[in-house]
């Protein structure tokens, strides 16, 4: 055995000698600060279960839109639904497994802004907005970007806000009264001129709502592991029961009582302390 030889049997393998498979996973590996056992410590890799959940919503939310440029606008209007349930689950599997990541909050993040911000606004568009012209594509974006921005602010008041409230019209509640809008005027062939302002307001108005400084309820303090009377639970069987005859109007009647909750209870808070009422 010569020099030679003996020197590159000994000799370890350089990173230019990683087969392509090896170098894509190392570089591509996710790595990231965690907090356990109340010291910091590097983390590889992400959590699958609660990642699988927000890549179904994604999954609707651009359903959604293949749906829309198809002309089914009630599957489309189904699939928004669908994500915000999905979306709903995602963080609640994370807390209950104990898998929560920055990861997962950014890769959430950028779920919810296609499935409750470009989806809801361009099944909109592509559905009626679209007869109205340059303003219709106009409010479509001024939606969009609206979920844009009520995104990144949540994100940088996460700890710094009351739980019990959002600053503003939660994105998917906003995606909710859209999609809703469309299934239902969809269902009853409603395309006059008239239900075309109807919706541009409808787009609008979410838009913005999501953008103020409103405070809706966001049910975070309801405690859902401990015991409830009956007749909670029997509200709960009825209220799927009266959902199930109409869904489209049982769930645009829903969220839209719930988007308008938020202005009055804002004029109310300003009426019960305006110098005239004391």
């Amino acid at each position: 055995m010569n020099r030679d030889s003996h020197h590159s049997e000994q000799e370890p393998d350089r990173p230019g000698d990683e087969d392509l498979a090896s170098t894509f996973m190392r570089e591509s590996e996710v790595i990231e600060e965690a907090e356990e056992g109340g010291r910091k410590v590097r983390r590889k890799g992400v959590y699958l279960l609660p990642n699988l959940f927000t890549t179904s919503a994604l999954f609707s939310g651009f359903f959604a839109m293949v749906a829309a440029v198809n002309g089914d606008f009630t599957t489309a209007s189904i699939a928004i639904f669908i994500a915000m349930v999905l979306d709903g689950l995602d963080g609640r599997v994370a807390r209950l497994t104990n898998t929560q990541s920055d990861f997962g909050a950014e890769y959430d993040s950028l779920s919810d802004m296609l499935s409750f911000g470009v989806a809801p606004g361009l099944v909109a568009f592509i559905w009626i907005l679209q007869d109205i012209g340059k303003t219709g594509w106009v409010v479509a974006f001024l939606y969009v970007a609206c979920a844009a921005l009520r995104l990144a602010r949540f994100n940088v008041q996460i700890g710094s806000v009351d739980k019990k409230w959002f600053i503003g019209l939660p994105s998917p509640s906003a995606a909710a009264l859209v999609a809703a809008s469309v299934w239902t005027f969809h269902s009853f062939d409603a395309d006059a001129f008239g239900f075309k302002l109807l919706m541009l307001f409808v787009v609008g108005a979410a838009g913005i709502l999501m953008v103020s400084n409103i405070r809706y309820y966001s049910f975070k303090d309801v405690d859902l592991k401990g015991p409830v009377p009956f007749v909670f639970l029997l509200a709960i069987v009825l209220g799927f029961v009266v959902i199930s005859i109409e869904p489209s109007v049982m769930l645009l009647l829903l969220f839209g009582a719930y988007v308008v909750s938020g202005p009055v209870m804002a004029v109310m808070r300003k009426l019960k302390h305006s110098p005239s009422s004391r």
